[in-house]
C-alpha cells in the first residue's frame, strides 16, 4: 500500500477557454519560388514506403524516376510524406500529383509544418477545415494557396483519403521564398531594456511589433511605465495575451479593467505567434495572429505619461516595481520592432540603447516536447511498466476543453485491483482499489471491450493533448511509440496537439457566451434578447406596427429596430390604436422649463436624454413612415432671430447634432414658425410670434417632423438677459407612427418575372424572413448564386416550404411540410438561418426543421451574383403571388421601390384581411388600406385597434339609456345597414342580445326593449335574486319567463349575458357556463320595435308585475358591451360619432369597473414598465408650477415694499402704476396665446389683487 500511495503523482491541468483565429492577408511581394525541386534526396522521408523504388526520395513534383513516387507500405491514416527545407522558409502555396502512370493517388490530406521536425501543427484553411482537395487522377497538378503563409522548416502531408481502386501515392512541391529574422531566447530571469531618445517621434502614436513561441502559459512580454503610474503592459497569462493600459487611475493593471484587451487562446503551444499593437491616441488596434481588436479609450488617454525607457520579457526591480503579481517570459522572441527600430539587432550589435539583463542568447534553443493527441473517446495508448518496481509514478501535462474523461488506469497485479485518473465535471479523481500490489501496464484513455480491458467507467475516454509523459522519473520515448517499438496505440496522433480553440473568434452574436467540447462550440444565448444556436435573432419585434398585428395592445414593449443586426433592443412605449404609434421618451421634465437672466456670453442649455442610444433612435425613425415632436416655447421679450443681423437668439439640436433655427410646425426651408406660414402672427412684420418681441406672454408651439433632425437633444436660449425677458419650453416624446417595412410588398405576375438586388453577405451568419401568399402550386421565393455554394428558398409543392444551400460541404435542404396547403391566398410568414452550427427554417407556426452544420466542413457561405427575389437567373419556376416585408439580416429590401420599375411586377399588395381579419374582434370588419387594414367597430359593442375594449358604465339610482328605433326611421328607412331592420313596420324574428353586468341591488332592470303593439322583452333581476328573461311576443298572451335561479346574480360579481333567438327558439348562455334551449310560445317575432331601454323606466303600464317593480327600481351598477344584434346603445351613447337616438337620463359616466378579459400571455410577457412613465403625452398646461415659486417671490417683495415704504403718498403712486400695467395688458390679448397666456395672466392678477388689498388696507 505504502509503495503505491506514496508514489509522486504529477499532473498539470490546463482548461482554457480563449479565441483564435488563424485567418492572414496574402503577400504582397514576390514569394512563389519552387522549394523542393532542387532539395537533395535526402531532404525527404516518410513514415514507410512499399519498396525502394517508391521511397520518398522519388516524391518531386513532375518527376518520373524510380515508381514515379511515393508510396507507403500500407495505405492507412497513420501514413506521411515529409519536406526538410534546410532553413525557416516563408511557404506560400503546395501543389500535389499521385503516382506516375499508375492508379495511386490522393484525394484529400492534411498539411503540418514545424520548426524541428518535432511538436508538429496542422495548417487549417479555414477555422474549421483542416483537410485539402487533393487529385483526381495520377498526373495532374493541384494548387493549394496558403493564406496565411506558412514559416517554418519542415512540410508533412498526411493522406486522409485516397484512390479506393489503388493506394496512396504522392508527388509534391512546395513555393515560397527564404525567410529571415533576428531571435533571441530568454530563459524567464532575464530581459531587455530598452531607452531610447528624449524626444520620441511622437508623444501619442506607438507601434509594437513581436512573435513569440513559448512552452510557460504565464510571462511578461512588454512593460512601459511612467513616474505617475500611467503604464502599458503586455502579459501572457493562462496561455492568454492581455493588453493591460493604465493611466494612472488604477494602482495595477487587472483582465478586468477598462482599458484591457484578451486575446488568443493556447499560445504555451511552442509554435510562433505574431503580436502588433499599434496606438494612437486613445485608439488602441491589437492584434495576435492575425486576430484584431480594437479599443476606443475613455477619457484622457492622448497621452501617457511613460518613461523613456521600455523592457521586454520582464520588468526591471526594484527600479520598476509594480505591485501586481508576474512571472518574467521564458521563450523565445522574434522580430521585435519598436516604432520601427529591430530591438534584437540593436541588443546584438550591443547598443548602449539596449541593457541586456541576465543571460540571454540570440539562437532559439527551446526544448522540443513530443505531444499527442487523442482524437476520439476511442482513443488510448498503452506502455509497459517494469514488473520490477515496487510502486508506481506517472507525470504529464494535458489540456482538453471535455469536462470529463478517463485520463490514466493501471490494473494491479495478483489480486483484482486498479487505478483509475478520471477527469469529471471539470476536476480530477483518483481511483485507488487492493492498493500495495504490483502494478501493470499503464494506460492513457480506454481501450475497447474486445481488448479485454476493465477499464470500463461511466466516462467516455479522454479526448485532448498529452505531451511530457513520464513513468517511474523516466520520460517516454514518444516517436518509438509512433514507429511501433514501444507500447501500443488507436485512433491516436503522435508529434502533434490537435487541439483548437472553437470559441475564438466569438461566433455567439450579441454578448451570447460561448463555452465548447473537444467538437464543436454551444452558446449561451441567456439574458441577450436573441435566440438560436448562435444568439443571431431576436426574440422581440422591430417595431409597434409588428407587435399590433400579433394581437398586442397598447403597453410598454422592447423593439429590436434592426432586428438580427448589431443594436440592442430597447423599451418604449406603443400606443395602439387605428394608427400605431411608437413613444420614444427622454428625460427632460414634464413641465415646462421658465429660463430667466440667460444673456449670449452664458446662454441657457437644456440637454435630452432617450431611452435609446442615437443608433437605435435612427434605425427607429428610420423605419417609421412619419415622426414627429411637439416643441413648446413661450416667450416674453425674448426673441428668436436678432432683426438686425438675422443670427439666431435661440436653437436647438437634432440627431444631426446641427444647429437648427426653425421651429414647431415649420420645415427647415423657409425658417419660420407656424404662426409666418398660417399669416397669423401677431405682428405681421415677422415670421414668428417671439420675434414681435413684446412685453407679455406669447408662444411659437408646434410639432416637428422632419425625420432627419429627429429627436431634438438640445434647447439653447440667448435672449434673456435683458430686463423683464423670460422664456419657457417643454419638449414631448418621441412620436414615430407606422412601419414602413411591415407593409413593403410586390406582386409577380409572370412566371419569368423578378426582382434584382446586390449580392447577399452573409458570410458566417444569414438569416432571411418575408411573408408571403400564393394561389400557386410552386415557385421560387429567393435565389443567390456563388461559384460553388448558394442559398434557395421555394414553395417545392403546395405543402411544402424548402431552403436549399451549399456552403462548400455539397448540398443540402431542409423542409417545412403543413397538413393545409399554402397556397390559399393568405399571408404565411417564413424565416430561414443559417450559421456555424446550423440551418433552419420555419413556416408559420409550424413546428421549425434544422440541420445541423457538418463537423470540421465549410462555413463561409460565399456568394458572388446578384440575389433574384420572385425568380431565378434561369427566369424559370418563378414565384406567381405576393412578397412583404423581405429582411435579410435585419435589413429590409424595398421591394415596392424595385417593382415600380421592373416589368411583370407591381408594387404593393392588396387582400390584407384575408389573413388578419381574425383579429377583429366582437362583430368588427376587417377594411382595406393602401398598407394594411383597420377594424371597424361601428357596429360593435366595443372599440380599440381590434374592438377589443369594451365600452362600460356605471348607472347610480334611477338613471337610464333610452334608444329609439323609431326616431330614427326617417334617416334609416333607405339604408342598407343592419339596423334598418329594427324600425318602421319591419318585422323581427330573431336578435342576438350580448351584455355583462356587476350590480348588488335587487330587484333590478337590465334591459327592455318594447315596440308599438305592447309585445316587449325584459331582462329582469327578480326580488329573490334569480336572472330572469320575459318574451311577450303577443300583446294577448302571457310573456314567457326563462328563470335563472341557480345562485343570487345581484352579489356583486361580474355576470356574462348571451342570448340567441330565431323565431320561437331561444338560446341563454350564463357566464359561459349554464345553457339552455327554450321554444316560446308566445309568438315568434316582434313587430314594429320601438326603443331598447338600460335602467329605470318610468312608462312600465302593459308589462307584467315582476317586470314593472324591477322597471320602477331600474338598474344601480355596472353595465359593460350591451349588443342588440347591430345596435350598441351604451357605446352610442358614451361614444357618439353621429347624431345618434340616444337618450341619457341620470348619472350615467363611463367606468373602468368591469374587469378586464385575460392579457394576452404574448403581451404580458413582452410588456414592462418604466419607473417613470406617468403624465400624459398632450398636456399642455405651461409654467403652472413655474408660477408658483414666482407668487412666493411677489409677495415676499410686496411685504419688504409693505416694510419699507411707510408713504401713503409712494404707495398710491405704486398702486397707481400697477393699474396701469394691468389695463395695458388687458388691450394686448391675443388670440394665438393659449392656456400659458391664461395663466400667465393670472399671474399679473395675482399681482394687482395683492396691490388692491394693501390699498384697503393702508387707507
Amino acid at each position: 500500500m505504502g509503495s503505491v500511495t506514496g508514489a509522486a503523482l504529477r499532473l498539470l491541468l490546463v482548461l482554457w477557454t480563449q479565441n483564435w483565429d488563424r485567418a492572414e492577408a496574402g503577400n504582397s511581394y514576390d514569394c512563389d519560388e519552387p522549394l523542393a525541386s532542387a532539395l537533395p534526396p535526402a531532404a525527404f522521408s516518410s513514415s514507410s514506403e512499399l519498396s525502394s523504388s517508391h521511397g520518398p526520395g522519388f516524391a518531386r513534383l513532375n518527376r518520373r524516376d524510380g515508381a514515379g513516387g511515393w508510396s507507403p507500405l500500407v495505405s492507412n491514416k497513420y501514413q506521411w510524406l515529409q519536406i526538410d527545407l534546410g532553413e525557416r522558409m516563408e511557404v506560400t502555396s503546395v501543389a500535389t500529383q499521385g503516382g506516375y502512370g499508375s492508379s495511386n493517388w490522393v484525394t484529400s490530406y492534411l498539411l503540418m509544418f514545424s520548426d524541428s521536425g518535432r511538436n508538429w501543427k496542422q495548417y487549417r484553411q479555414e477555422d474549421s477545415i483542416w483537410g485539402f482537395s487533393g487529385n483526381a487522377n495520377a498526373d495532374s497538378v493541384v494548387y493549394s494557396r496558403l493564406q496565411p503563409s506558412v514559416k517554418a522548416r519542415f512540410l508533412r502531408f498526411l493522406p486522409l483519403e485516397w484512390n479506393p481502386k489503388g493506394r496512396i501515392g504522392m508527388r509534391i512541391e512546395a513555393f515560397g521564398c527564404a525567410y529571415r529574422s533576428e531571435v533571441v531566447d530568454l530563459d524567464g530571469k532575464s530581459f531587455l531594456l530598452y531607452r531610447f531618445n528624449q524626444n520620441p517621434l511622437s508623444p501619442v502614436k506607438d507601434s509594437i511589433s513581436l512573435k513569440f513561441k513559448t512552452m510557460q502559459s504565464d510571462g511578461v512580454l512588454l512593460h512601459q511605465a511612467g513616474p505617475s503610474g500611467d503604464s502599458i503592459t503586455l502579459e501572457l497569462r493562462g496561455g492568454r495575451l492581455f493588453l493591460l493600459i493604465n493611466s494612472g487611475d488604477a494602482r495595477a493593471p487587472s483582465p478586468r479593467s477598462p482599458a484591457s484587451l484578451s486575446l488568443g487562446s493556447l499560445l504555451d503551444d511552442q509554435h510562433w505567434h505574431s503580436v502588433l499593437i499599434q496606438r494612437a491616441g486613445k485608439q488602441v488596434n491589437f492584434t495576435v495572429d492575425e486576430h484584431k481588436s480594437r479599443f476606443h479609450a475613455q477619457g484622457e488617454l492622448y497621452y501617457l505619461d511613460l518613461d523613456y525607457e521600455i523592457s521586454f520579457g520582464g520588468i526591471p526591480a526594484p527600479a520598476k516595481s509594480v505591485s501586481f503579481p508576474h512571472k518574467n517570459f521564458h521563450g523565445c522572441l522574434e522580430n521585435l520592432y519598436y516604432n520601427d527600430m529591430d530591438i534584437i539587432d540593436l541588443a546584438k550589435q550591443q547598443n548602449p540603447q539596449i541593457i541586456i539583463m541576465g543571460n540571454v542568447s540570440f539562437i532559439c534553443s527551446q526544448p522540443q516536447s513530443v505531444p499527442l493527441t487523442f482524437l476520439s473517446s476511442r482513443s488510448y495508448l498503452i506502455l509497459p511498466v517494469s514488473s520490477g518496481e515496487e510502486g508506481i509514478s506517472a507525470s504529464f501535462q494535458f489540456r482538453t476543453w471535455n469536462a470529463a474523461g478517463l485520463l490514466l488506469f493501471s490494473e494491479l497485479q495478483v489480486v483484482s485491483g486498479s487505478l483509475l485518473l478520471l477527469l469529471s465535471d471539470g476536476q480530477l479523481k483518483l481511483n485507488l482499489h487492493q492498493p500495495g500490489k504490483l502494478p501493470s501496464d499503464i494506460t492513457a484513455g480506454c481501450p475497447d471491450e474486445s481488448s479485454g480491458s476493465r477499464c470500463r467507467t461511466p466516462l467516455a475516454g479522454f479526448q485532448g493533448c498529452m505531451r511530457l509523459i513520464s513513468i517511474n522519473d523516466r520520460e517516454v520515448d514518444l516517436i518509438a511509440v509512433q514507429r511501433g517499438a514501444l507500447g501500443n496505440f488507436s485512433d491516436l496522433q503522435v508529434d502533434s496537439c490537435g487541439i483548437s480553440d472553437r470559441c475564438l473568434p466569438n461566433y455567439c452574436e450579441h454578448g451570447g457566451k460561448c463555452s465548447q467540447s473537444w467538437n464543436t462550440f454551444h452558446c449561451n444565448c441567456t439574458d441577450t434578447g436573441y435566440t438560436g444556436a448562435t444568439c443571431h435573432s431576436s426574440i422581440y419585434e422591430q417595431s409597434c406596427e409588428a407587435y399590433k398585428h400579433r394581437g398586442n395592445t397598447s403597453g410598454f414593449y422592447y423593439v429590436d429596430a434592426d432586428g438580427s443586426g448589431p443594436l440592442r433592443p430597447f423599451l418604449l412605449y406603443c400606443n395602439m390604436t387605428e394608427t400605431t404609434w411608437s413613444v420614444l421618451q427622454h428625460n427632460g421634465s414634464s413641465e415646462l422649463t421658465r429660463v430667466r437672466g440667460a444673456p449670449a456670453p452664458s446662454p441657457h442649455a437644456g440637454r435630452f436624454q432617450y431611452r435609446a442610444s442615437a443608433q437605435q433612435l435612427r434605425a427607429a425613425i428610420a423605419r417609421a413612415e412619419h415622426c414627429q415632436q411637439e416643441l413648446a416655447y413661450y416667450c416674453k421679450r425674448s426673441r428668436l432671430v436678432d432683426q438686425q443681423d438675422g443670427s439666431p437668439l435661440s436653437w436647438w439640436i437634432g440627431m444631426t447634432n446641427e444647429t437648427q433655427t426653425y421651429w414647431g410646425g415649420s420645415q427647415p426651408e423657409p425658417r419660420k414658425c407656424t404662426c409666418g406660414l398660417e399669416g397669423n402672427c401677431i405682428d405681421a412684420h415677422y415670421h414668428c410670434n417671439c420675434d414681435a418681441d413684446r412685453n407679455e406672454w406669447t408662444n411659437d408651439t408646434g410639432f416637428l417632423s422632419y425625420k432627419e433632425h429627429l429627436p431634438v437633444t438640445e434647447i439653447v436660449i440667448t435672449d434673456t438677459g435683458r430686463p423683464h425677458s423670460e422664456a419657457a419650453y417643454k419638449l414631448g416624446p418621441l412620436l414615430c407612427r407606422g412601419d414602413r417595412s411591415f407593409w413593403n410588398s410586390a406582386s409577380f405576375n409572370t412566371e419569368a418575372s423578378y426582382l434584382h438586388f446586390p449580392t447577399f453577405h452573409g458570410e458566417i451568419s444569414a438569416d432571411v424572413s418575408f411573408f408571403f401568399k400564393t394561389t400557386a402550386l410552386s415557385g421560387v421565393f429567393l435565389e443567390n448564386l456563388g461559384i460553388t455554394d448558394f442559398i434557395r428558398i421555394e414553395l417545392r409543392s403546395p405543402t411544402t416550404v424548402t431552403f436549399s444551400f451549399d456552403v462548400g460541404n455539397g448540398p443540402f435542404e431542409i423542409s417545412v411540410q403543413s397538413p393545409t396547403r399554402f397556397n390559399d391566398n393568405q399571408w404565411h410568414h417564413v424565416r430561414v438561418g443559417r450559421n456555424m452550427k446550423e440551418a433552419s427554417i420555419e413556416v408559420d407556426q409550424l413546428l421549425p426543421k434544422t440541420q445541423p452544420a457538418p463537423a470540421d466542413g465549410h462555413v463561409l457561405l460565399q456568394l458572388n451574383s446578384q440575389l433574384f427575389v420572385g425568380g431565378t437567373a434561369t427566369r424559370q419556376r418563378g414565384f406567381l403571388g405576393c412578397i412583404r416585408s423581405l429582411q435579410l439580416n435585419g435589413v429590409t429590401l424595398d421591394l415596392e421601390e424595385r417593382a415600380t420599375v421592373t416589368p411583370g411586377v407591381q408594387p404593393g399588395c392588396p387582400g390584407h384581411c384575408g389573413s388578419y381579419g381574425k383579429l377583429c374582434r366582437h362583430g368588427g370588419k376587417c377594411r382595406e388600406k393602401p398598407s394594411g387594414f383597420f377594424c371597424d367597430c361601428s357596429a360593435s359593442a366595443y372599440t380599440g385597434p381590434f374592438c377589443s375594449h369594451e365600452i362600460s358604465a356605471y348607472f347610480g339610482t334611477g338613471s337610464s339609456v333610452i334608444y329609439n328605433f323609431q326616431e330614427n326611421y326617417s334617416l334609416s328607412k333607405n339604408s342598407s345597414s343592419h339596423a334598418a331592420s329594427f324600425h318602421g313596420d319591419r318585422k323581427l324574428s330573431r336578435e342576438m342580445i350580448e351584455f355583462s353586468f356587476r350590480t348588488t341591488r335587487a330587484p333590478s332592470l337590465l334591459l327592455y326593449m318594447s315596440s308599438f303593439y305592447k309585445e316587449y322583452l325584459s331582462i329582469i333581476i327578480a326580488k329573490n335574486g334569480s336572472l330572469q328573461i320575459r318574451y311577450k311576443l303577443n300583446k294577448y298572451q302571457e310573456p314567457d319567463v326563462v328563470n335563472f335561479d341557480l345562485k343570487p346574480m345581484a352579489d356583486g360579481q361580474l355576470h356574462h349575458v348571451k342570448i340567441n333567438r330565431e323565431e320561437d327558439m331561444l338560446f341563454v348562455e350564463i357566464d359561459e357556463s349554464t345553457r339552455r334551449h327554450v321554444r316560446l310560445s308566445s309568438g315568434t317575432e316582434f313587430s314594429a320595435v320601438k326603443s331598447l331601454v338600460l335602467g329605470r323606466i318610468l312608462e312600465h303600464s302593459g308589462v307584467d308585475q315582476d317586470t314593472a317593480l324591477a322597471a320602477a327600481q331600474g338598474f344601480t351598477g355596472c353595465l359593460s358591451a350591451v349588443q342588440f344584434s347591430h345596435v350598441a346603445p351604451l357605446k352610442a351613447a358614451l361614444h357618439p360619432s353621429h347624431p345618434t337616438p340616444v337618450t341619457i337620463t341620470g348619472h350615467v359616466t363611463e367606468s373602468s369597473c368591469v374587469a378586464q378579459a385575460g392579457t394576452d400571455a404574448t403581451s404580458r410577457e413582452r410588456t414592462h414598465s418604466f419607473t417613470d412613465h406617468s403624465g400624459t403625452l398632450d398636456d399642455r398646461e405651461p409654467l403652472t408650477n413655474a408660477i408658483k415659486s414666482d407668487s412666493a417671490v411677489i409677495g415676499g417683495l410686496i411685504a419688504v415694499v409693505i416694510f419699507i415704504l411707510l408713504c401713503i403718498t409712494a404707495i398710491a403712486i405704486r398702486i397707481y402704476q400697477q393699474k396701469r400695467l394691468y389695463k395695458r395688458n388687458e388691450t394686448k390679448r391675443s388670440e394665438n396665446v393659449d392656456h400659458a397666456q391664461a395663466v400667465l395672466k393670472s399671474e399679473l392678477n395675482i399681482q394687482n389683487t395683492v396691490n388692491e388689498n394693501q390699498k384697503e388696507y393702508f387707507f
